[in-house]
């Protein structure tokens, strides 16, 4: 993509409401533009990040054996009667009325919706277990929306729910679940910590939420330093035994404020770590907290109804994005992991209408391609446009020049290390492919 033709306001100055870095660098870099309190327009190099981070959702829950589907954003209050929900959950819910007098609501999360879905289609417990998962915008009216992405009303969350015929099959989809989070959030550069947490207004009685450690963090994070140091499990076979590997992880100490043990933390001595941290997912096994006030049985092997065992597992998708920034960041602006990054590379030319720069910058936007590339095509200082590559941050900046070339060099930037070398065009090219 040529900058010249791409829709990126950016920003010198950062805007007074701005509190926290993530949301400074998402407002600068012209990620986001906020529409109402808590409610945010995405941009085209925001929509990017969310778009990538979404697509490593969805791999990691596809390959746990999790099917996508999509449910809707208005919700019908009937439903949330029959769970018993709908008075208790709150002024966070928006209810509204449609033109016939219903009652309905701008779904906050999907239990119930997922719920009667179940128990019209779910006979026989020859059908389950079943992970069902979709990637919606969701709204709750929180009362003093704030930190941009981090904490605003409407974001996009993935929420899935497991069906199955027992306890113990239930705590295998936990379990599922466990491993795809660690998987995924490792993919997006980050190393999450998985802490014991309270249901809160979801219910049940196993939760875990997963918080990704940065300076910024809202919460106050301990766990032993060998958690930070835990290889991530690769080849994992998901329909194996999974609890030896999710007890690796619980069997090592983790808390946040309101669960923190200090007499227990105080015998990890040295190995107690202390830090700050954001929560960017969250899962459930709530059993039959839905599933019997709405019915949802099937025929046991036996014959006889069995009220089927649930759990729900939400991951931050917007959230994640000013995760990221908060945990991944310097001076000058954003530092993208490769995987979650708008664009691979920058490509700046620093002497627009030279002929050689000119055919130099073309030759390698070409062969990078265009959709991996952001080319500052732009007749603006050098200075300037330094400065917007730093401030978005992109992996890797490609600077083109005439001095340069007279040598037969281009200079590479590492985004994230600083690190600056001059190699020929070619050798950029190949350490850039792929």
């Amino acid at each position: 993509m040529r900058l010249s033709r791409y829709f990126l306001p950016t920003l010198k100055e950062t805007p007074a409401e701005a509190q926290i870095v993530s949301h400074r660098l998402m407002l600068r870099a012209a990620m986001v533009r906020q529409h109402a309190a808590g409610i945010y327009t995405w941009l085209p190099l925001g929509f990017a990040v969310l778009k990538r981070i979404e697509q490593i959702v969805r791999e990691e829950q596809n390959r746990a054996g999790a099917q996508e589907m999509l449910m809707p954003t208005i919700q019908s209050a009937e439903l949330w009667r029959e769970s018993g929900r709908y008075d208790d959950y709150g002024k966070e819910m928006l209810r509204v009325t449609d033109r016939h007098a219903r009652d309905m609501l701008y779904g906050p999360t999907a239990e119930e919706v997922i719920t009667d879905v179940f128990r019209t289609s779910i006979r026989s417990y020859k059908d389950l277990p079943k992970v069902l998962y979709h990637i919606q915008w969701k709204f709750r009216d929180e009362v003093r929306p704030r930190f941009g992405v981090m904490r605003g009303r409407e974001f996009l969350m993935k929420d899935a729910y497991s069906f199955d015929l027992d306890t113990a099959t239930a705590r295998h989809s936990y379990n599922q679940m466990f491993v795809a989070y660690l998987r995924t959030f490792a993919r997006m550069g980050l190393k999450a910590i998985p802490l014991r947490a309270e249901t809160g207004p979801i219910g049940g009685d196993l939760s875990h939420e997963f918080i990704v450690l940065a300076d910024t963090g809202e919460s106050e994070v301990h766990c032993h330093r060998a958690l930070l140091e835990k290889a991530i499990p690769e080849g994992v076979d998901y329909d194996g035994d999974l609890q030896p590997l999710v007890d690796e992880w619980t069997g090592l100490y983790a808390a946040a404020d309101e669960m923190h043990d200090v007499t227990k933390a105080a015998t990890l001595g040295d190995d107690l770590v202390t830090a700050r941290g954001i929560e960017v997912g969250h899962i459930f096994h709530f059993g039959t907290k839905y599933s019997a006030p709405m019915g949802a049985t099937v025929t046991g092997p036996d014959g006889e109804p069995v009220t089927v065992a649930m759990g729900s597992y939400g991951v931050g998708v917007s959230r994640l994005v000013g995760a990221i920034i908060e945990a991944s960041h310097d001076d000058h602006g954003i530092i993208w992991p490769e995987s979650v990054a708008p664009f691979h590379v920058g490509l700046i030319n620093l002497k627009v209408g030279d002929a050689a720069t000119e055919a130099a910058c073309a030759a390698l936007y070409e062969s990078l391609g265009p959709d991996r590339v952001l080319y500052d095509d732009r007749d603006e200082r050098a200075g300037a446009k330094f400065a917007d590559m730093d401030l978005i941050g992109l992996p890797w900046q490609v600077i083109v020049g005439p001095k340069g070339l007279g040598k037969g060099v281009v200079e590479l930037k590492n985004r994230a290390t600083g690190a600056r070398e001059e190699i020929s065009a070619e050798s950029a090219l190949a350490r850039l492919a792929g």
